[in-house]
């Protein structure tokens, strides 16, 4: 991992308005840029917005591979690495709860959400892969939203090389500063365990489909501890450095960075 600027951002974005969501988009992204920020989370189905009620029924695929597209030119046009959800509908798969990662020089990957909530199950399919991304020195990986609370995917990352886990979330109901402290409760073990960043925001405000999203956004670091945070009702982001020798640090100390110490013949019946 190299020193690198990342931002977090919680943005209000209502179902269907695909077309202000992506200008909306844009001028986040342009934000976050001039406060030097160079990796860019927006929240978990930013673009289409956050809705269970047949999403299949919102675009064809052909319209979802526009949608990519045009979230891709995004991060070309402002030389930045951008993350952003949306709706995947394939030519003969979907629907799926997808992130689009793409960077200066194009489409990096799109994260399928795999572990799907209860609510979410009825109306999308699960993805079938936990893998990692890399991006100009920086390897990193996505988890959406009720993902967070499985430790074995921050693991399974870490394993792969992760340095940095991002977490954008659509998670409504209760206040900012009670949604942040419930964050606060898993995410910073996520961190510690694996000797990785995490990165986390959450959509903002109310939509027509009945949500209220209270926005909420962190970073933690290798250690376990809150390096940048925001807990409010409005949108807004947070800008975060983020530190090679911090991370280094951890995984050179003999008794800090415990991948290294695991038995994984011992783990074998887990998964038999």
């Amino acid at each position: 991992m190299r020193d690198v600027t990342i931002a977090c951002v919680c943005m209000h974005s209502e179902v269907g308005r695909i077309k202000e969501n992506l200008s909306h988009t844009e001028e986040l992204v342009q934000r976050a840029r001039e406060r030097g920020a160079e990796l860019i989370c927006f929240p978990e189905l930013s673009i289409s917005g956050y809705l269970l009620k047949d999403p299949s029924s919102m675009y064809d695929w052909r319209y979802c591979q526009e949608l990519i597209g045009a979230v891709t030119d995004i991060a070309r046009a402002n030389k930045v690495l951008l993350m952003a959800g949306l709706v995947e509908i394939g030519r003969v798969e979907g629907p799926f709860i997808s992130h689009v990662v793409a960077g200066p020089k194009g489409l990096v990957g799109i994260y399928r959400k795999s572990h799907l909530s209860p609510m979410e199950r009825a109306s999308y399919n699960a993805g079938m892969e936990i893998g990692v991304f890399e991006y100009d020195g920086i390897t990193f990986g996505v988890q959406l939203c009720w993902e967070a609370h499985f430790p074995e995917i921050s693991r399974i990352m870490a394993l792969k090389g992760a340095e940095i886990v991002f977490m954008p979330h659509a998670s409504p109901r209760t206040g900012p500063q009670e949604k942040l402290d419930s964050w606060l409760r898993h995410m910073r073990s996520r961190a510690f365990d694996n000797a990785l960043y995490i990165a986390a925001c959450n959509q903002v405000g109310p939509t027509s489909e009945g949500y209220v999203f209270p926005g909420v956004a962190l970073v933690i670091n290798p250690s376990g501890q809150l390096i940048a945070q925001m807990a409010e009702k409005d949108e807004g982001m947070i800008v975060a450095a983020l530190r090679a020798d911090e991370l280094n640090h951890i995984k050179e100390h003999r008794l800090r960075y415990f991948l290294p110490g695991r038995r994984p013949e011992l783990y074998r019946r887990l998964v038999e």
